[in-house]
């Protein structure tokens, strides 16, 4: 099963982001993530919210690997691209909005 810290790497991979990344964001080490890896356990609710905000999800989905607030009606390919395009910048995310306005158009 999947840890709390795994997310976290899973996530920071994703960004293109590392660990220093995260830690400067959050204002604790990279020692204390490290400490936390080795120990195997969740941070405290304050840091966890941190960590969840700088990586743009939520702490649910950090904690448990899940996300209730996510629709559970999409398809799994549909929820895969949500999940990627929720990890877009905001220039990327109007490049998007761009192009399926101009399909729109084109129907």
């Amino acid at each position: 099963m999947e840890s709390f810290w795994n997310r976290v790497d899973k996530e920071l991979e994703f960004l293109g982001k590392n660990r220093t990344y995260l830690a400067n964001k959050c204002g604790f080490t990279v020692a204390n993530i490290g400490k936390g890896i080795k120990l195997g356990s969740t941070p405290s609710a304050e840091t966890a919210v941190k960590i969840a905000q700088v990586l743009g999800v939520s702490v649910e989905y950090l904690v448990n690997g899940v996300d209730s607030s996510f629709p559970k009606t999409l398809k799994p390919e549909v929820a895969e691209i949500v999940e990627e395009i929720n990890h877009l910048e905001k220039e990327d995310l109007e490049a998007i909005k761009y192009i399926i306005k101009m399909r729109k158009a084109i129907k």
